[in-house]
């Protein structure tokens, strides 16, 4: 019972709201184009998005268990895993094995949808489990690469393939929102990489808060966090976006709260936290006030 409640918590499901929401803005966008997905392939394609994010979280925690980095991390509830394997380390194998369970479980939906829509799919989703597979072995050695892979992750590559996936149409309300997603996530995992840093360093990581600095790259994050909102912004300058996603720009005091906060925190670990928790908030509501003002 204990190895299963390991595997449980190494799936890391306090985080997995993000991926429905991700998958939503593609949901949003294709009720906003009028085309109406069934329930089967609404409930499949959230399903596959928290499969996928479920996946690369297992995945991660096993890797990080092998390497030894979760012995040396510091654990915050935003950052650091989940703890779950250095508390049961017999659950290490089960962990693995649900991680290529649930890939294969969104490689099964993905063919699925490969089926009915065509070739289309193919590159968004073999991208998909590239970035699910070698993420934390390889991707987390490349600065760039670990930059923007969360967001492509989440970004084109959710929000689009959610798109083709349910027979609607790229255009430019598509792409804007997949942006900003890609913007978002990968602030996010910039941010949450700074109480990570010294941690990382000793096996082999090589993020940007390693190469640049906490400092430099908190202002990264900064200027990633507030070009998302630019991005909504220039969506309704430019009618791209329809005028109720103005909702999604209610976060923006406190996403500039964070902006201004961050770099002034580094070495202030419970104030820290507490950027990191709000940042957390802004972002999760960013998208869901998107995907509201998509569907109204």
């Amino acid at each position: 019972m204990s190895e299963t409640i390991a595997v449980v918590r190494a799936s890391r499901p306090n985080f997995l709201l993000l991926a429905p929401l991700c998958a939503g803005l593609g949901l949003a966008v294709a009720w906003q184009q009028d085309q109406h997905p069934g329930l089967l392939h609404t409930v499949l394609v959230l399903l596959g998005a928290v499969l996928a994010h479920a996946a690369v979280n297992l995945l991660n925690e096993y890797d990080d268990f092998r390497s030894g980095l979760d012995l040396l991390t510091r654990r915050t509830p935003f950052s650091g895993g989940s703890g779950a394997l250095p508390e049961t380390p017999s659950a290490a194998r089960q962990v693995l094995w649900a991680g290529l369970g649930t890939l294969a479980l969104v490689a099964a939906i993905g063919l699925y949808f490969l089926w009915l829509r065509g070739l289309p799919l193919l590159i968004l989703g073999a991208a998909g489990l590239v970035l699910v597979l070698t993420y934390t072995r390889w991707i987390t050695r490349s600065p760039l690469l670990c930059l923007l892979a969360p967001g492509i992750g989440f970004g084109p590559v959710m929000v689009l393939g959610t798109i083709i996936a349910l027979g609607a149409r790229l255009d430019a309300t598509a792409l804007l929102c997949s942006l900003v997603a890609l913007l978002l996530v990968s602030e996010l995992l910039l941010i949450n990489q700074i109480p990570d840093a010294e941690a990382d360093r000793k096996v082999g990581r090589r993020h940007l808060v390693i190469t640049q600095g906490p400092r430099k790259a908190s202002l990264l994050a900064s200027g990633l966090l507030l070009s998302a909102y630019g991005v909504i912004l220039a969506g309704l300058l430019t009618s791209t976006l329809p005028p109720w996603t103005t909702l999604a720009l209610i976060p923006l005091p406190a996403a500039l709260w964070v902006s201004r906060m961050l770099p002034e925190v580094l070495d202030h670990a419970e104030r820290l936290h507490a950027v990191l928790g709000l940042n957390v908030a802004v972002l999760l509501s960013t998208l869901a006030l998107m995907c509201v003002g998509l569907s109204l």
